[in-house]
């Protein structure tokens, strides 16, 4: 099924925070089922998010794509994100490099800012250094990967005459897709130190087209080839498409509620869903897939349409049971999969 050409390539993103109640080690062998549905169903990739200290006990990312790697098949393993500023370059450098062994070759590094004040002010990072720490990092990093012995001065680290042991299997290293939000600067910022930007799943189809014109203006403007154009969707399906939005609003609502007890990324009109229950439900209505198939091909011709290439979906959020998952993955094998080959 991998080997099959589509016209528009999909991810999977498994959910690995889960609600306060649960001991994560109960639901291994659940995320192994995901990974190999994902797998049989012709999906490309699959992700898994990273926080620290939350309201709900996360997984961390790099052991678990490690844990998940032999149910993968050959679809790429990759995070969405990674929070690059509260770690240290070279250690980041190292850990993907040896993920990208034990995958052969497998990994996508998706590199984030981060946004949550209490996972900065713990690791004594100043949320104004982020930026310059995840410019740094990324270019650290990427000569690291180079194998080559590296010299490197910067505000926040320096390495002297030093180079990687564990050059990574991909020549270069892993790509590098960054997470940013949907607006010129963010699209700017992705543009000049990614190969590829994951655009949040709150983007409307009008703002992606806006925030996707401003990367694609910027790569041009640095020479910059061309890029797989990446946007996230949540998606519940059901052969009953209000069924199906009843149930993705519930359970999706779920987590919004637990990410709003946090600082937002941003304040402003990009992350509204985080401000009331309204807000949320008009969010959802606008940009999530909680439909029927025939719903979701047309949403997903529509993004298709707009230059749209991977789309990195997620099909469970807090409370979602595994079978309302594998339901969906399988809809989405035999009806919505087809329409894209």
């Amino acid at each position: 099924m991998s080997g099959v050409l589509m016209a528009l390539k999909f991810g999977l993103a498994i959910m690995n925070d889960f609600p306060p109640d649960v001991v994560p080690a109960d639901r291994i062998a659940a995320m192994r089922e995901q990974v190999r549905a994902a797998r049989d169903a012709g999906i490309s990739s699959i992700w898994v998010l990273q926080h620290y200290l939350g309201n709900m006990p996360t997984l961390q990312p790099v052991p678990i794509l490690s844990a998940l790697a032999q149910d993968a098949g050959d679809m790429m393993l990759g995070t969405n994100m990674f929070i690059l500023p509260l770690h240290h370059p070279v250690q980041v450098a190292e850990d993907f490099a040896t993920l990208d062994h034990i995958t052969g070759g497998r990994v996508i590094a998706g590199f984030g800012m981060g946004y949550r004040e209490n996972e900065f002010e713990s690791f004594g990072v100043p949320m104004d250094q982020r930026v310059a720490r995840f410019e740094e990092s990324v270019e650290l990093i990427r000569r690291l990967w180079s194998g080559e012995r590296v010299t490197f001065e910067g505000t926040h680290y320096a390495v002297r005459d030093q180079h990687i042991s564990l050059t990574p299997v991909q020549q270069g290293g892993p790509q590098i897709w960054i997470g940013a939000g949907p607006h010129k600067k963010g699209a700017q910022r992705a543009a000049r130190l990614g190969d590829a930007w994951i655009v949040p799943p709150h983007a409307s189809p009008e703002k992606l087209k806006v925030v996707l014109g401003h990367y694609q203006a910027e790569r041009e403007r640095l020479g910059r080839g061309p890029s797989e154009l990446v946007a996230r969707r949540e998606l519940l399906l059901d052969r009953d498409a209000g069924r199906a939005r009843e149930l993705g609003l519930r359970y999706r609502g779920a987590l919004t509620r637990k990410y709003a007890e946090f600082n937002a990324p941003e304040q402003g009109e990009n992350y509204r869903h985080l401000s009331t229950e309204q807000a949320a439900v008009e969010v959802a209505d606008a940009s999530y897939l909680f439909t029927d198939p025939e719903g979701a091909v047309r949403a997903l011709k529509e993004l298709e349409s707009q230059g749209l290439t991977y789309i990195v979906l997620r099909a469970q959020w807090y409370d979602t049971p595994q079978e309302q998952v594998l339901a969906t993955l399988e809809l989405f094998k035999n009806e919505v999969l087809p329409a894209f080959r």
